[in-house]
């Protein structure tokens, strides 16, 4: 209920529709053109799907969000954010009808990654000019609200729009010409973000103008070196770098276990069907979705019964065992009960991390602080993938990878209640 009466609050006010209108459209878009890059990496009949082509569509996926992360707010904040939200989806646009032409006239891979990272760069911005333009469309007293409203729902309608590309391609095939007609759906439907984006005022999402500012090659030097002093900082706050520690460990076995999923379905338990890879790993993901609602519900619970310190180590140990038991026989059943597992545990481990480090870090530190954080959440499970790469043999059925996550988990565990009972003993 708290969802909805925010949501019904916010609504009141008609700038805030516009942007929230903007969000929604572009993250309806985003979900269609993550399905479509999934589809081509993953499920294309027309392509040998491979450990290195996984961690490829992983990397084009995943890695923007984290090398351009840090530094988009220097250009959010000299640059007209209304007029990002008008120019981004055009130039997005323009890339996604060429990354559709690059799939339709069976270009090389490269060539359609390279179009897909553009695509993922210019929204990144796009994001970024969304979440510093909130404050400027909502009141102080409801700026709460609206921030418990609009991630929710952009990740709903994502989901949404990924359900969307599913039954799209039923309709037009999972080969390069359904690939490219996805594209083409994703880049019209975000260029429609950019038409509400207009009825928005020039002025109305700033930012404002400061002669004192930096200069923009000047303030890029000084990311980096906030940055360097933020990990610093962190580094001398041991229970929060523990819990930083312990989700980077997670989101490295986890993306391994990603990794080891996509390509079993794809040739070990389906023989190289491409849809029936896709609706079995499907089943994967909606379990994993389930761990995550699961974790939200009960870690709050866990954590006041046995602490952060004792919750975190307690999850990621479970995560190793039970994973390990549910795939090592090799059997389509236990991955979907494995990525259950999985889902509980991550969310678990990854709410820990939130906590801690809003609880542990100075303000002054916390936007670094979730700098290097976003950076390792996405970049270890991105270098989890490149190292299945290397591992994995071509139907996906490997001992060795089920031994490194199934013993990974329990040693991430150990190494951060050592490191958390040495801070408490140090403090004591």
């Amino acid at each position: 209920m708290s969802f909805v009466a925010d949501l019904r609050v916010v609504l009141q006010g008609r700038d805030f529709k516009r942007l929230f209108g903007t969000r929604l459209v572009s993250q309806f878009s985003d979900g269609i053109f993550q399905f479509a890059v999934a589809n081509f990496a993953f499920f294309s009949p027309e392509q040998q799907t491979t450990a290195l082509a996984v961690a490829a569509g992983l990397a084009v996926l995943l890695l923007p969000y984290s090398v351009l992360g840090p530094f988009v707010g220097v250009f959010i904040d000299r640059w007209s954010r209304r007029q990002i939200l008008v120019i981004a989806p055009v130039v997005r646009g323009a890339l996604l009808l060429l990354a559709a032409a690059l799939v339709a006239s069976d270009a090389p891979d490269p060539a359609f990654y390279a179009a897909a990272l553009g695509v993922l760069a210019v929204n990144r911005f796009f994001l970024a000019a969304l979440g510093a333009s909130l404050p400027h469309v909502v009141p102080a007293d409801r700026l709460l609200a609206a921030n418990a409203v609009t991630p929710t729902s952009g990740t709903v309608v994502t989901f949404v729009g990924a359900g969307v590309g599913f039954l799209l391609r039923e309709l037009v095939g999972g080969g390069d010409g359904g690939i490219a007609v996805l594209l083409v759906a994703s880049g019209v439907v975000f260029g429609l973000s950019a038409l509400v984006a207009r009825t928005m005022d020039r002025a109305l999402l700033g930012p404002a103008v400061d002669p004192g500012r930096p200069q923009a090659r000047e303030a890029l030097r000084n990311v980096v070196a906030g940055l360097v002093d933020g990990a610093r900082h962190i580094a001398h706050r041991r229970v929060a770098a523990a819990t930083m520690g312990a989700m980077a460990a997670h989101r490295f076995l986890y993306g391994m276990a990603t990794a080891l999923g996509i390509i079993l379905y794809r040739y070990y338990f389906t023989d190289g069907d491409a849809d029936a890879a896709l609706r079995g790993l499907s089943m994967v993901v909606a379990t994993s979705g389930v761990g995550y609602f699961l974790a939200v519900i009960i870690t709050p619970y866990a954590t006041e019964r046995f602490t952060i310190e004792r919750w975190v180590p307690i999850a990621l140990a479970s995560a190793g065992v039970l994973s390990g038991a549910l795939v090592a026989p090799f059997q389509e059943w236990g991955l979907p009960l494995a990525g259950f597992v999985l889902g509980v545990a991550g969310q678990s481990v990854k709410i820990c991390a939130d906590t801690t480090v809003q609880r542990d870090v100075e303000d002054i530190y916390l936007g670094r602080a979730f700098s290097l954080y976003d950076m390792l959440f996405n970049g270890m499970y991105v270098l989890a993938a490149a190292l299945s790469a290397l591992i994995l043999p071509e139907n996906g059925k490997s001992y060795l990878a089920v031994a490194i996550i199934t013993a990974g988990y329990p040693l991430a565990a150990l190494a951060y209640r050592m490191t958390t009972a040495a801070s408490r003993a140090r403090a004591a």
